[in-house]
């Protein structure tokens, strides 16, 4: 999936054919979330067969860097590069530390950083990891890795779903640059998310397994119907909520000793 993420932000601006007939980084962000559905299930599936292992976690940590890091990284440069690219007609030439402007080169910086600390976020996992016990697995030190990549790649699919479907007739002018600026930012502050020692909740062990009160499978569907009908900024509010609530819960949450440890493969 990161592999495929890549190949289609390559693509963008340059035409052919593409699944569906979407934009290619519309592509890439499909395949960057299609490898967070593999990524919630793999622990899993590792558990259910008694298949867990040292090397199962290791392997899940390369494909992590790529697929969370490179890919996404990649996606927001690429978005990026569309608008203000060297090329003449923009967009032609993938921003890079060779490029005339400073711009260009801070962003080049940020999908350097962002990477870096994928790589580090994923590295620490391994090293603190307890065990492969579900009981271990309910917190994250840091935001995770999926969670840093979805959160990049659902706001670029919210860029382009504005430019190329809600406003491809009346697009106010200028929004395309303009927007395209807070990818880089919002990417930033996910690279120093991830490592921090901000607790995250490991979203799939704590709120979707056992069973649920009443109250919360009726707003579990009135989220789902909100993302019927706003699908791509459902998305983004939902990544980018979960990218903030560490921080947010770390604000109004009155200190106390540590309530558990990172969350399982994938974080």
């Amino acid at each position: 999936c990161g592999l495929a993420a890549i190949y289609y932000c390559a693509r963008a601006g340059q035409g052919g054919a593409t699944p569906f007939g979407w934009h290619p980084l519309t592509v890439a962000g499909a395949r960057v979330f299609l490898g967070m559905a593999f990524d919630a299930i793999d622990g899993s599936l590792a558990r259910l067969t008694r298949s867990t292992s040292d090397l199962g976690a290791q392997l899940d940590s390369l494909a992590d860097v790529v697929t969370f890091g490179v890919a996404p990284a990649f996606m927001m440069l690429r978005l990026v590069s569309l608008y203000y690219g060297p090329g003449e007609a923009g967009g032609e030439t993938i921003l890079g530390p060779d490029t005339g402007n400073l711009y260009a080169r801070l962003c080049w910086s940020v999908a350097a950083v962002y990477i870096c600390c994928t790589a580090l976020r994923l590295a620490r996992f391994n090293v603190e990891t307890g065990s492969a016990s579900e009981e271990d697995h309910l917190w994250f030190r840091g935001l995770p890795s999926p969670g840093a990549g979805g959160a990049v790649a659902a706001l670029t699919l919210l860029h382009q779903h504005f430019v190329l479907v809600t406003w491809k007739d009346e697009l106010p002018a200028g929004f395309g640059a303009t927007g395209s600026l807070f990818i880089p930012a919002a990417t930033l502050l996910c690279a120093f998310a991830m490592v921090s020692r901000v607790r995250y909740p490991h979203f799939v062990n704590r709120y979707l397994r056992g069973r649920k009160s009443l109250p919360a499978v009726a707003a579990a569907t009135v989220v789902v119907a909100l993302s019927v009908w706003w699908f791509h900024e459902a998305l983004a509010i939902a990544m980018t909520g979960y990218a903030l609530s560490g921080p947010l819960g770390a604000a109004f949450r009155r200190r106390g000793p540590d309530q558990g440890t990172d969350a399982p493969a994938g974080a």
